[in-house]
């Protein structure tokens, strides 16, 4: 079986488990990664997509045993694997 390509975590369906494959932050925001990190979204951990804002911004995300609220090009930067 062919592996699933990272995909981001925004693009993700709601309350499916997903695990962290890598950070990304867009090239005017390199301090991004490192505040995600802080957060725990770090590769290897378990992620999910618990819901969106109205028009899809925010979005309510799992992390670990913590629960954030990330705008959706802060979701972008997260690439994430199906669990």
């Amino acid at each position: 079986m062919k592996p699933h390509p990272p995909f981001r975590l925004s693009e993700s369906p709601l309350r499916h488990p997903f695990t962290v494959h890598a950070v990304q932050a867009p090239a005017g925001t390199p301090e991004w990664a490192s505040q995600l990190h802080d957060l725990g979204f770090v590769p290897g951990e378990r992620v999910q997509l618990m819901a969106r804002g109205l028009g899809g911004d925010p979005l309510v995300v799992r992390v670990g045993w913590s629960t954030y609220a990330l705008r959706l090009a802060e979701a972008d930067c997260v690439q994430v694997l199906p669990a």
